[in-house]
């Protein structure tokens, strides 16, 4: 009886060891948020595990999450939901049902997961569709990208922006009823990313005659050059997107190759001959001083070309967007940007807010002292966060206020 005892207080140890992460004071349902993080661990050792004894790539396993959290495209009372296809891209589009007396606004929106997991059927991105074409009477695009590591950069850029210049058409923005002066994009981590992307790249088609009215950019990830920014520092045990994963995210946006994420792990990936573009990364001239703290910045400067040769995916401002010149940024459009203080990728917004403001855009920055990567998308059960409803409103509103 007695080692029985012991064994079950050994295993409780043990399993609460496991659980516990030290959080900030600030951090609401803070044991719900060590539950939804120690379950994301879990299913990231698995795929350690599976990916050391050659079942399956690391990815394929983190797929399980996409897979688990599928919803079918139902329409309800309010909105008409259907998956089809744009220009050969799947996706998942939301029609607002109530009569609306003039042409309606519309929001193209990309998903999250590192290039490499999420789909627009997940449900969290599946609710936020349906709460802005509701909210807004609106009609929504989520964009079915394809992922790493099966298709690396640009295949997930050329997606969106294929889907992007078809919806942008007029004979298409009539078909849905769509204001040309109301219409724009937005997307979570990756998809912010793609999002900054599109936005930038949109200035130098001349096959699009319709301008965007404005870029809604959350938690983005803008830049692969420096991954040892004050936020990468202080963040890279914080829940959901610990530093690791995220530089796995970034190196098999562009490759399987795994000395490039060694590289990167190290901040070793870039060579000085890079200024003109590390400038850009400079956090020390782009954060304010309160994320400064005592941080000492350290230039990326003991690399060498060679991985930018075979990866130049990482110095293009399509998968970079931080890195584009004043040029490309002083006729971007009206920007909101939501950042985590408790995130690895904050100081990629803060630095991109910084550069925007100073090319003369308009910049709307939501900062969220109390919040890691991801809370917007927990939104749903098990993973159910009030914080993540508080983001997805305010978000929302911005949206309904300003498109």
């Amino acid at each position: 009886m007695a080692s029985k005892l012991l064994f079950f207080v050994f295993v409780a140890a043990l399993l609460a060891y496991y659980v516990y992460i030290p959080l900030p004071d600030n951090v609401e349902e803070s044991w719900k948020v060590r539950l939804i993080d120690t379950a994301f661990r879990t299913l990231g050792h698995a795929a350690k595990i599976a990916e050391l004894l050659g079942l399956k790539n690391y990815m394929e396993v983190m797929m399980l999450l996409t897979y688990a959290e599928q919803s079918s495209p139902v329409s309800d009372e309010n909105v008409t939901v259907t998956d089809t296809i744009f220009n050969n891209v799947p996706v998942r589009l939301y029609l607002p049902r109530a009569e609306s007396p003039k042409l309606r606004r519309a929001v193209i929106y990309f998903h999250g997961g590192g290039w490499c997991v999420g789909s627009p059927a997940m449900m969290p991105y599946d609710l936020l569709s349906r709460w802005t074409a509701n909210r807004l009477s609106a009609v929504v695009v989520s964009v079915d990208y394809r992922l790493a590591p099966q298709f690396h950069f640009p295949i997930q850029f050329e997606d969106v922006y294929s889907v992007v210049k078809f919806f942008l058409q007029k004979d298409v923005l009539s078909l849905y009823h769509v204001d040309p002066e109301r219409v724009g994009v937005s997307g979570d981590s990756a998809g912010g990313n793609l999002a900054a992307a599109v936005a930038q790249q949109m200035q130098d088609d001349p096959e699009i005659t319709v301008r965007l009215k404005l870029q809604a950019l959350i938690y983005p990830a803008l830049q692969p050059l420096d991954m040892d920014t004050p936020s990468y520092r202080e963040n890279a045990y914080m829940p959901i997107l610990q530093k690791q994963l995220m530089v796995r995210f970034w190196s098999e946006y562009f490759t399987t190759d795994r000395t490039l994420r060694e590289a990167m792990d190290s901040n070793t990936h870039v060579a000085s001959d890079l200024n003109h573009l590390i400038k850009l990364t400079n956090w020390s001239t782009l954060l304010p001083e309160k994320l400064k703290k005592n941080h000492v910045y350290y230039k990326p400067q003991h690399g060498t070309s060679e991985f930018i040769k075979k990866y130049p995916g990482i110095i293009d401002t399509r998968a970079a967007p931080l890195l584009a010149d004043v040029a490309k940024l002083k006729n971007l459009p009206l920007t909101y940007m939501l950042t985590c203080m408790y995130d690895v990728l904050r100081d990629d917004g803060f630095m991109y807010a910084a550069r925007l403001k100073k090319a003369g855009v308009r910049v709307i920055h939501d900062h969220f002292d109390d919040a890691f990567h991801g809370v917007m998308a927990l939104t749903s059960w098990p993973a159910d966060l009030s914080l993540g409803h508080r983001m997805a409103n305010k978000y929302i509103e911005w949206l309904n206020e300003n498109l």
